[in-house]
């Protein structure tokens, strides 16, 4: 009797020992436990920890809780401006509500990355080249609101999306880089003509100073000189235009003119300018005699003229 008694407790000990191995559910701290009881869902969604089940009668299944990156394969795509282009995203995603990713949706991982994909090629369609490559924040918040709106209905919410690359063709490349080598050099043309005109800006103002007085030149010439001298082993050879010298002869008598009238002026005296030497026009009359006599004595007489 006893034997039984014992031969019982031990055969109950190893069915309860089977049943809490088969009941027992540990669910960790990034997940939820999702119940189905003869294929119903119970409402309890089971928190992180240790659980029990019914065995044979429940299934449980845990979903994950943390955000899911999940790369989108390139999508190949023309733009409003028909360019072809091929881009690439990243999505970031996490669940919710555990309930709905289990009964709303057969597998939400891959019906979130079916809907990237078509939303890309959807944005792809509906922007320009030069929003995909300078403006990619906008696109970002559109596709995150494209995907966000059907996936709350699957218990998920799409945290960001990032467009990865932009790919061109080798023939939009080289285009793009001879309109950048175009603009670069119209900036530089623009900057050298600009500099130009301020260039002859001063010189006219240096030139009009240099006119006031004349001797600036010869000191801006000497400078000249003095600086093309300063090079080693170089022979100078400076030709001095007849025009410069009467342009300074007349520079100086200007100078003396006007520094004589200041010094007339400042002693109240006028100095009457001094005239030139006239011949006496009974010498030039006697001049003219003379020159013409050898030529009338060379004259024949009148008899014989015809």
């Amino acid at each position: 009797m006893v034997g039984e008694l014992v031969t019982a407790g031990v055969a109950l000990a190893c069915t309860g020992t089977v049943y809490l191995m088969a009941a027992a559910r540990v669910v960790k701290q990034y997940e939820r436990g999702v119940v189905l009881r003869l294929g119903r869902l119970v409402s309890e969604v089971r928190e992180p920890g240790f659980t029990m089940i019914v065995p044979i009668v429940d299934r449980m299944r845990k979903v994950n809780m943390q955000i899911v990156t999940m790369p989108v394969p390139a999508q190949e795509g023309i733009t409003r401006d028909n360019v072809t282009v091929r881009v690439d995203a990243v999505v970031y995603f996490k669940v919710v509500d555990a309930a709905d990713a289990v009964i709303r949706v057969e597998d939400y991982r891959f019906a979130v990355s079916q809907m990237a994909q078509t939303s890309l090629r959807s944005i792809i369609g509906k922007s320009e080249l030069d929003d995909l490559l300078s403006n990619r924040e906008k696109l970002n918040q559109g596709l995150e609101l494209m995907m966000d709106s059907p996936a709350i209905g699957w218990g998920v919410t799409v945290d960001r999306v990032e467009i990865k690359d932009v790919s061109l063709p080798e023939t939009m490349k080289r285009s793009m880089a001879r309109q950048a080598e175009a603009t670069r050099d119209r900036r530089a043309r623009v900057i050298n003509a600009d500099a130009e005109l301020q260039a002859s800006r001063k010189l006219a103002e240096a030139a009009e100073a240099m006119s006031d007085q004349p001797a600036a030149l010869q000191l801006r010439l000497l400078q000249t000189v003095v600086a093309v001298a300063a090079e080693k082993n170089s022979t100078l050879v400076l030709p001095f235009p007849v025009e410069l010298l009467r342009f300074l002869e007349r520079s100086g008598l200007q100078a003396q003119a006007q520094t004589a009238a200041a010094e007339a002026e400042r002693d109240g005296v006028q100095r009457p300018a001094p005239a030139a030497p006239r011949a006496s026009r009974t010498a030039v009359e006697h001049g003219a005699e003379a020159a013409l006599q050898p030529e009338l004595a060379d004259l024949p007489p009148v008899e014989d003229l015809p």
